[in-house]
């Protein structure tokens, strides 16, 4: 099953939905035991969905924007912590397609290695600056000595490090204290990972400290600098909610499986058939359409517009945001309510999309900065 030589996204979404049982009979073991979903990702680069945001003259799908939620939704409706970490790559692909920031050597190198099955992930979040969406500047540090950059530092929440091939790096120059990127393979000496990651939600991304230490990288390999970037909405944000909407999805089908099933003694009926239990099914299935709706229409709107009014539409992106991490979490409880004390069973999936779905608060864009942004518009 080869996902690039298919031509619709109805075929691409059923080889993913083949995939959606598999990922759900490894989430538990990787979550108890805080271990990356390996085997997932291997599935997704066998076939060739690695590929798929990647442009079409280096032999990737160079997918709409619209595609590309729909396949993340579906991937996280098995696991979450899978759909979230791939998000990443696939965004990167599909932003650095549309805007080719890079310089063309560099940027047909790293091309053609996710032609191969490379994956890259941009490691911007530091301990001690915070979000990168705040501003503050990296206390990663990069230092020219000849024709080489020396790059020193650390950075958090790496989603992927155990199985990226390269990170996007930003760190200061130190001569002219100016914010840049860089491109660090992996394999180059002096990277290291200390695996950190220590958090309740989202436990399996593996999201780790990376570790520069004299990292040597030739001068092309700085990407491009934060003073010469073109500010431009990010439309593959849109994988952050489609997440959290799939594992919102996934909590609605857990418990109408178990309402439907259910039937305690004092009952003739499963628990399904009670008006109380309907009506708090109903409110997940409202949440869910709207949310759905609300996603999907913003990614077509974003497919069908000039360049120029995508980068106007950075409130619609973080409204999409903001209303389907925050409905996901109303889902989650709701289901959990109607399942009762047995959703806090570690048994239970419904425990884990709780945790998961509270990380979605603290993906990019943070909700009180889009509701600036919409109050400015306004």
């Amino acid at each position: 099953m080869d996902l690039l030589s298919m031509e619709t996204i109805e075929e691409r979404l059923r080889v993913i939905n083949e995939l959606i049982p598999i990922f759900q009979n490894r989430a538990k073991e990787n979550d108890e035991e805080g271990r990356f979903p390996f085997e997932n990702i291997r599935d997704l680069k066998d076939i060739k969905y690695t590929q798929l945001t990647a442009p079409k003259e280096f032999g990737g799908g160079e997918i709409s924007l619209f595609d590309f939620v729909r396949l993340q939704e579906a991937i996280a409706i098995g696991d979450g912590a899978t759909a979230l970490s791939i998000g990443w790559h696939m965004g990167t692909m599909m932003n650095l397609a549309k805007n080719r920031p890079w310089d063309n050597h560099l940027y047909s190198y790293v091309c053609k290695e996710v032609s191969r099955g490379a994956l890259l992930n941009v490691c911007s979040t530091e301990e001690q600056t915070g979000s990168p969406t705040r501003g503050g500047k990296p206390v990663t540090t990069a230092v020219k000595r000849g024709d080489k950059w020396i790059v020193n530092g650390r950075k958090s929440f790496a989603t992927m490090s155990q199985m990226l091939d390269f990170f996007v790096v930003s760190a200061t120059i130190e001569e002219s204290n100016e914010v840049a990127f860089f491109l660090i393979p992996s394999h180059s000496e002096g990277v290291s990972i200390e695996e950190t990651w220590d958090s309740i939600a989202m436990r399996s991304s593996g999201s780790h400290d990376l570790v520069f230490e004299n990292v040597e990288i030739p001068l092309e390999y700085l990407t491009e600098k934060l003073s010469n970037r073109k500010k431009a909405a990010t439309g593959y944000l849109l994988h952050i909610p489609a997440c959290y909407l799939g594992i919102a999805e996934a909590a609605k089908r857990e418990t109408v499986h178990f309402a439907k099933h259910y039937i305690p003694n004092s009952l003739q009926h499963p628990l399904f058939d009670l008006p109380a239990i309907q009506q708090k099914i109903g409110e997940i299935e409202l949440k869910l359409m709207q949310s759905r709706h609300f996603l999907y229409s913003v990614a077509k709107m974003w497919d069908g517009s000039t360049v120029e009014k995508q980068n106007q539409m950075a409130p619609e992106l973080g409204a999409v945001k903001l209303s389907i991490t925050n409905q996901a979490v109303e889902i989650v409880d709701l289901a959990m309510r109607i399942v009762g004390a047995r959703s806090l069973s570690a048994k239970s999936p419904l425990q884990r999309y709780y945790r998961d779905v509270r990380a979605g608060l603290h993906n990019p864009p943070m909700d009180d900065m889009t509701l600036m942004l919409l109050a400015k518009r306004v």
